[in-house]
């Protein structure tokens, strides 16, 4: 099986699985979502979720955000990974979204990942999912998950990326992130993971199950010592 052919089977599985693809992080327009995906850096999603009302309910628009002391927004994040550093990253995209774009967020990626805390999967979130905009954003999940199918070497993020969109047509690209991230984190663990069952990993695993045993080398047993008699 060819990647094409496999990459056409995955598709099937995957939509099959997950006919519809919510969005994750809880939001309501494109500055929450973009809050939220910066807030979601080293954090579950469910987490995010958990602490932005509160956050929102003070600060849900640019120029609210901006007028919060960092402080506060750390007060309001304060159980989110890295949140001293996050605080001050939401202070400086809202300031800048007031000064430079009337209080809202860009609709390119240039000028989304010049915002203070957005790199290029932040964009690419914001892009795909508050846009429209095809892009294919690459986590962890998809990371491993296209190296395993064998849809990518994966070495790097950025070469994950570029072999996804060179393998996928366009017109998939917004909702197939998703799915696949939503298939590594029910289906398909990284570690301890049942290959065998696996609905994908079972046919388009770079190791399938047979191949993967690891062959253990028997140590051989001491012989026994003889003892020697006195004539």
């Amino acid at each position: 099986m060819n990647r094409a052919e496999r990459a056409r089977r995955i598709v099937e599985i995957l939509e099959r699985l997950y006919p519809e693809v919510p969005i994750p992080l809880d939001h309501s327009d494109p500055f929450t979502l973009l809050v939220a995906v910066v807030l979601s850096a080293q954090t579950t999603d469910k987490k995010v979720n958990q602490i932005t009302p509160a956050l929102f309910a003070e600060a849900g628009t640019p120029e609210k955000m901006a007028a919060l002391p960092v402080t506060r927004i750390h007060q309001l994040i304060r159980e989110v990974g890295l949140a001293p550093q996050k605080a001050k990253n939401l202070s400086g995209l809202a300031n800048l979204l007031v000064t430079r774009h009337d209080a809202r967020v860009p609709r390119t990626f240039e000028e989304l990942e010049a915002l203070p805390g957005v790199g290029h999967k932040t964009a690419s979130v914001v892009m795909a999912q508050a846009f429209g905009v095809p892009a294919f954003p690459v986590d962890t999940h998809i990371l491993r998950l296209a190296e395993r199918w064998q849809l990518s070497d994966g070495t790097s993020v950025t070469k994950t990326e570029a072999d996804l969109k060179k393998t996928f047509d366009q017109s998939l690209w917004n909702g197939l992130h998703l799915r696949i991230i939503f298939f590594g984190r029910e289906h398909c663990p990284a570690l301890r993971h049942d290959m065998l069952h696996c609905p994908i990993c079972s046919w388009a695993a770079k190791k399938t199950p047979a191949k993967a045993i690891v062959k253990t080398k028997t140590k051989a047993k001491p012989r026994a010592k003889t003892k020697r008699h006195a004539a």
